[in-house]
C-alpha cells in the first residue's frame, strides 16, 4: 500500500443530464484519514459526485481511482467490496426489524461468500454487530424495532451499518439533516468517537456550516457542477465565491470552531 498516493482520486469527472451539467471536470484528491466536507446549494453537484464515487452513476468522462485502482466503471456492489460504504440522508432501514437484526443483515450483504445455509446469527457476527452498536452508543437499542427509534438514533444506526464492512472510505449524506439542534452536536461527537482509530477516510455532505467547521479537516465547495474552492475550512468559508454562491454570508469562524 502506497501511503503517499491519495485514497480517492477523481480526475476530470463530467456528467450531464440533457442540458443540465451536474459535474464539469471535477478534480479531487482525498488523502487517507481525512475528513472532507462537501458543501453547496441543492443541485450544485455534490450528490452527483457521491453517486459517481459509489457507482450509482457513471461519469460521461473522467476517472475515479480508489487506493490506486480504477473503479470508474464498477457497479455499486463491486465498489462496496473494494472498501467504499455510504449512509443516506433518509436512513435505509428495515422498520419492522430490530436494530441488531438490521446490523446482521448489513453484515450478511457484505459477505460475498455467505452461504444460504450459514446461520445469520453466528456468535462471531453477533459479537461484531454488538461491538459496533456499542461504539455508536446504540447497544441499549439493540432489541428495539427501528420503527420505535427516534430520527437521530436511526441516523446513527444507518452509519453503524455502513461500517460493518470495515470500509476504507465512508460517505455520509447530510448526517445532521432532520436532527434537532440539541441533538446534532452530540450525534456528531458520537460518530467521531466511533470512527476514531478505524483509519477510515470520511466524506460528508453537509449544509450546516457550524457542523462543517467543527468536524471537517477540509472543505470542497460545489457550485453549478464545479468545485469553486477547496482547502482548509477557514479559508474556504472566507472565499468570496463561496460566500456568494454557497453560504450567502460570512461565517463566524472563531465562534463555530471553538
Amino acid at each position: 500500500m502506497n501511503t503517499q498516493q491519495p485514497l480517492l482520486s477523481a480526475r476530470g469527472l463530467a456528467k450531464a443530464f440533457g442540458a443540465v451539467v451536474a459535474a464539469d471536470q471535477i478534480n479531487i484528491n482525498v488523502p487517507r484519514g481525512q475528513k472532507l466536507s462537501l458543501i453547496g446549494s441543492n443541485g450544485a453537484g455534490k450528490t452527483t459526485f457521491v453517486n459517481m464515487v459509489t457507482g450509482y452513476l457513471k461519469p460521461d468522462s473522467g476517472q475515479i481511482w480508489l487506493d490506486g485502482e480504477d473503479i470508474t466503471r464498477l457497479g455499486p456492489r463491486q465498489i462496496t467490496r473494494k472498501g467504499v460504504s455510504r449512509s443516506f440522508q433518509i436512513p435505509q432501514l428495515a422498520l419492522e426489524m430490530t436494530a441488531l437484526e438490521n446490523m446482521l443483515v448489513a453484515m450478511a450483504c457484505g459477505e460475498p461468500r455467505l452461504s444460504f445455509w450459514q446461520p445469520a446469527q453466528s456468535s462471531e457476527r453477533l459479537g461484531r454487530a454488538m461491538d459496533l452498536l456499542q461504539r455508536f452508543d446504540l447497544a441499549q437499542h439493540a432489541q428495539r424495532k427501528v420503527a420505535e427509534l427516534p430520527g437521530g438514533v436511526r441516523k446513527l444506526l444507518d452509519i453503524a451499518m455502513a461500517m460493518t464492512g470495515q470500509p476504507k472510505l465512508l460517505l455520509l449524506d447530510e448526517p445532521t439533516s432532520g436532527v434537532s439542534v440539541a441533538e446534532k452536536y452530540p450525534m456528531m461527537d458520537t460518530i467521531q468517537t466511533a470512527l476514531d482509530g478505524s483509519d477510515v477516510t470520511v466524506l460528508f455532505v453537509e449544509h450546516d456550516m457550524d457542523i462543517v467547521l467543527r468536524y471537517a479537516d477540509r472543505i470542497a465547495a460545489f457550485y453549478s457542477g464545479n468545485v469553486i474552492a477547496d482547502g482548509p475550512p477557514s479559508e474556504v468559508l472566507a472565499d468570496d465565491l463561496v460566500k456568494q454562491h454557497v453560504t450567502g454570508h460570512a461565517v463566524a469562524l472563531g465562534v463555530a470552531a471553538c
